[in-house]
């Protein structure tokens, strides 16, 4: 295994509350547990490429339901492989569906319904070869995640104002076009090399969806997969990743007022956020991500925090992230222009703790 140079993340292996709330993935991690992919992949479906989408989410709706019970019977009584890989599985039907999507594209809440296979562009400005801008090993993440084999791919779903990433949100890079296999091949890399997962971040991971189904039915190797994500894609999206991420690392950015519409060009964020948050719940583990940013404390921090409280539960593993700093357009925003203040980050830490959350990074 790779020698990890972060005392934390060494520490955070004997960390009470985070192996708690993260078991599953520990234990896949440390190839005690199987990753959700590679059960997916061994879980037979009968469907036919003449089938109706209708068809296709109906079977897909049964088999979601059956695979739960299936991924607890291998984590407790049977090996992984005392199942005989399927004709078609449950992860070929996901393949399917996705690629059906992308003729009319819903993976985001915007919905913008082009037809990505013949390489039209939505807002996100993703066709249909998914394009990367950088592949590598890093030490900058949440402790649990570190080393991280991270996979920064371009394009993204809502337009930040003070984007940190913004040359890879909006296509400011070239990037390098890539095929599934190849993919597969980088993902297989980045676990033997030592990482503890594979992490699909950007820009957003939401529009290459279909992309990242088709690498994994190449990945041979048992790795946990990071779904690193802004939290604002679609419920077909949402059904579609249950079964598939092995942790949702999702960010919950702005409070239920005007602000994700007015900084990040995002209606709607509050509801669909809320959705995808308790969706990720129900099928996986959970970390969140809350960037406090200077003078929306009382207008997102706050009813953010309750609201992950209240619904997720105090334990729910939460990063509360002080790192703001003013980029790209930011200066479009009044209040955007300077850091956090030391009194900033103190109140954010003293409404998390009104709000009872316990299980911070």
């Amino acid at each position: 295994m790779r020698k990890i140079a972060r005392p934390d993340a060494v520490a955070v292996l004997d960390d009470k509350l985070a192996k708690k709330s993260l078991a599953r993935y520990f234990a896949v991690m440390q190839n005690q547990k199987t990753a959700k992919f590679m059960i997916a992949k061994n879980l037979p479906s009968e469907f036919d490429k003449t089938d109706s989408l209708e068809a296709l989410w109906k079977k897909h709706g049964k088999l979601t339901e059956d695979f739960s019970k299936i991924e607890q019977e291998i984590d407790t009584v049977k090996k992984f492989h005392d199942f005989p890989t399927p004709a078609k599985s449950y992860f070929d039907l996901k393949i399917e569906i996705s690629n059906r999507i992308l003729q009319q594209c819903h993976l985001c809440s915007r919905r913008c319904g082009v037809d990505r296979l013949t390489n039209a562009l939505g807002y996100c400005k993703c066709g249909d070869t998914m394009t990367v801008s950088s592949i590598f090993t890093h030490v900058g993440e949440e402790p649990e995640l570190v080393p991280s084999g991270t996979i920064f791919t371009l394009g993204c779903t809502i337009r930040c104002r003070h984007c940190q990433n913004w040359t890879i949100s909006q296509w400011k890079e070239p990037g390098n076009r890539c095929k599934p296999r190849e993919m597969a091949g980088e993902v297989e890399r980045l676990r033997v090399s030592g990482c503890r997962n594979v992490n699909l971040v950007g820009g957003e991971p939401t529009p290459w969806l279909p992309q990242w189904l088709e690498t994994f039915k190449h990945v041979n190797v048992n790795v946990p997969v990071v779904w690193n994500s802004n939290a604002y894609y679609s419920p077909e999206t949402a059904k579609l990743l249950a079964g598939f991420a092995d942790v949702y690392l999702l960010d919950f950015k702005y409070g239920p007022a005007d602000c994700a519409e007015r900084i990040s060009d995002a209606p709607d964020y509050w509801t669909v956020c809320a959705r995808n948050h308790l969706e990720a719940k129900k099928h996986s583990e959970l970390i969140i991500r809350v960037l406090v940013l200077p003078n929306h404390l009382e207008c997102c921090t706050k009813p953010t925090l309750n609201w992950i409280a209240e619904n997720l539960g105090a334990e729910t593993r939460l990063n509360l992230m002080f790192q703001y700093r003013p980029e790209w357009r930011a200066h479009e925003i009044p209040e955007l222009h300077r850091h956090l203040s030391k009194d900033e980050r103190a109140k954010a830490v003293q409404l998390a703790e009104k709000a009872g959350l316990r299980n911070l990074v």
